[in-house]
This record gives C-alpha cells, structure tokens and sequence, in this order.
C-alpha cells in the first residue's frame, strides 16, 4: 500500500495573505511543514501542490516534491485530485500546509484505518474534536459532525447536530478537523463530480463524499494543532519553535 502526502499551499488567503511563505526561524512556513511531513516517515513520498510560483521556487530550490495547479479550484480536495491524478498512490493524505507543527500521532490513527480496512469498504477518514463550549458548538465556522456507532459519518454541518431535544440526555458534540487521507479512487471520484447540492448549501467538501455515496470513517483525536491564520498566529509559531 503506497501513502502519499499532498501539501495543498494556496499562496492567497482572506486573512493572512502570503502567509506561507512568511518567515519562520529562517525558512518559510510551506517549507517547514513540508520538512516536518518528511520527517514523521509515515509517508512514502511528500508532495507540495500550488498555484504560486513563489512557493513553487522555494520548495523545488530546497529540494522538495511540488506540483503547480494548473486550474482554478473551490477547494483542497479538488486541488490534490488534480495533482494526484497521475501520481501512483493507493492512499493520499491531505497535510495542511499551514500547520507546520504536525500531528504525528493523529495521522499515523488515519493511516491505520486503511491498514485495518482488508475489504477496503472505507473511502475516506478525517478527523474529530469534542467541543463543550457553547459559543463554539453553535459557531458556524466549526463544523460539526455525527457518526454511527461504528464511528462512520452520518452527516456534516454548520448548525448544531444533533439537536439536543432533551436535556436529560447526554451529548457530545464533535469539531471536524479537515485533515482527510483518501483512497485514490474516492479523490478522482470526488474530482469528477459537479458540486452537490447539500455541499452547495452548506459549503463544506465532506458532504459531497457523502453524497456520492463514499464511506467516511471519523477518528476522534484531542491535538488541537498549531495553525497560522494571523500575524499574531505565526509570532506564536515562532516562539513554540524555540521550545
């Protein structure tokens, strides 16, 4: 079973524009995760995918794997199947470029999924974070996700679900994290689909694996990673660098 990591590594971004290439203790930080991705060995190869040439230059010059976006994509799910389309791969892992602090731990729990998977009936895991504070179950920028017992997902969504009817009942209210690794095929299957419509409604990728009827095995983690959204963000990158 071949495992590849894919970097997707937008060089806009509505918050903290460049972000990726700002600097972090002498190398940026695009380069930092790619190095860091590298250096778990989860990975039988590590690739960067852009649509900056900037970024580009930088990982090719380190002696980095990276690809160039040749089209205009919604999202990281469709900028990886593009890039991946003709790279030999059975199972791809999408890295997120802007964590160069990497979770270990919770990647090698996705990998696993597809090494206990013998009748391959699995098309993709991702991740979940119990959340308890109100504010950030009803925020709509947090996913929320429901699963069966099997820890298979039944749905995402920006509202709160389940909702929570009685109040004697307990429940627990999970975060997606959009860390996914994919069987090639259920990428290049999602890549070939037009937006769906609960995807469209809800603007979140995952649903459109669910509506074309792919299996989405969820592994609940408590790393919440170091990401680099602001400038306030990457000052504390650095710092947690110098630990």
């Amino acid at each position: 079973m071949k495992i590849i990591a894919m970097i997707p590594a937008r060089y806009s971004a509505s918050r903290f524009p460049g972000k990726l290439m700002k600097d972090l203790g002498g190398k940026s930080v695009i380069l930092r995760t790619y190095e860091a991705a590298l250096h778990t060995n989860l990975f039988d190869e590590v690739y960067v995918v852009t649509d900056s040439d900037a970024i580009f230059k930088n990982i090719s010059e380190a002696g980095g794997k990276v690809v160039m976006s040749t089209k205009e994509h919604e999202c990281g799910s469709d900028r990886i199947a593009e890039a991946v389309e003709n790279i030999d791969a059975d199972i791809v892992i999408n890295v997120q470029g802007d964590e160069p602090f990497i979770d270990e731990v919770s990647l090698s729990k996705l990998i696993d999924v597809f090494k206990k998977d013998v009748k391959k009936e699995i098309d993709l895991a991702s991740l979940k974070v119990q959340i308890t504070n109100k504010e950030d179950i009803e925020n709509p920028n947090n996913v929320k996700v429901i699963t069966d017992i099997n820890n298979l997902a039944i749905y995402f969504s920006r509202s709160v679900i389940p909702f929570y009817r009685d109040k004697d009942v307990a429940v627990k209210y999970f975060k997606h994290k959009g860390v996914y690794a994919f069987r090639k095929q259920a990428l290049i299957d999602f890549y070939h689909t037009p937006i769906t419509p609960l995807e469209a409604a809800e603007k979140i990728e995952a649903i459109r694996y669910q509506e074309i009827g792919k299996k989405i095995k969820m592994v609940e983690t408590d790393v919440e990673a170091v990401g680099i959204d602001t400038p306030e963000d990457l000052e504390k990158a650095k710092q947690f660098l110098k630990l």
